[in-house]
């Protein structure tokens, strides 16, 4: 496999990894230069390095001193100069992580009980339940008015229906938590993105600016000489 040798590290690294300074934006080419002043455009290094002070640039772009980033950050930058996508990993972690039977139930039952079916079954279970006692039973009815039995069971049923309902609310919040955690990694990693683009945008209007300043320079030089030699004919 072909190797080169990196002019930051003088070490030996795959020929897939090596690029040229050239093709750096300023701003990361100047990070460089402050750790490797002899570093030129015209010298290579490994994708190994440039990653490192990639981050180093975004870590800087954020306007944090370096290892005051928050475990979020890390993730997004991370992606970020490793080329890869955010959304895929957020997803895998999103199914990795398991539920409880618990928090199963807690969902079911916090689902049910906040539905038009429960409302109306539990409003036909009363009707039913005071019809009979009251009116079929008559005097020989097991819950007599004023329906103490009753009483006890819809106080037995809010008693256990408010936990389940606040576990539930709890792994709601838990779920609002990751889900305003990924859309500020998402748009964390969109933002530096657009200041990247930004950034090679200015680079290559810079490069073309001098390209054409260049090319006016030469083609003053080839006027002058033309007229010259139409001086000397003439």
């Amino acid at each position: 496999m072909a190797t080169f040798i990196s002019d930051l590290s003088k070490k030996e690294f795959p020929e897939m990894e090596r690029i040229t300074g050239i093709t750096l934006r300023p701003s990361i080419l100047e990070l460089i230069q402050k750790d490797y002043p002899e570093f030129t455009r015209d010298q290579v290094l490994s994708v190994t390095e440039l990653n490192y002070y990639r981050e180093k640039h975004f870590v800087h772009s954020l306007g944090k001193e370096k290892g005051k980033l928050n475990e979020l950050e890390k993730k997004v930058l991370s992606s970020l100069t490793k080329r890869k996508t955010l959304t895929d990993k957020l997803e895998k972690r999103e199914n990795a992580e398991p539920i409880t039977f618990g928090q199963k139930i807690a969902d079911h039952v916090a689902s049910f009980g906040g539905s038009w079916t429960f409302i109306l079954s539990f409003l036909g279970f009363l009707v039913i339940w005071i019809l009979i006692n009251a009116y079929w039973l008559a005097n020989k009815s097991f819950d007599p008015y004023p329906f103490i039995l009753l009483n006890l069971i819809l106080s037995c049923v809010a008693a256990l229906q408010a936990p389940v309902i606040m576990m539930s609310q709890n792994r709601q919040e838990t779920k609002d938590r990751e889900r305003a955690q990924k859309d500020y990694m998402i748009n964390l990693k969109s933002e530096l993105e657009i200041q990247v683009l930004q950034e090679k945008m200015d680079h290559l209007i810079n490069t073309q600016q001098q390209e054409l300043v260049k090319m006016q320079k030469e083609q003053t030089e080839m006027m002058n000489v033309l007229l010259k030699r139409l001086d000397n004919n003439l």
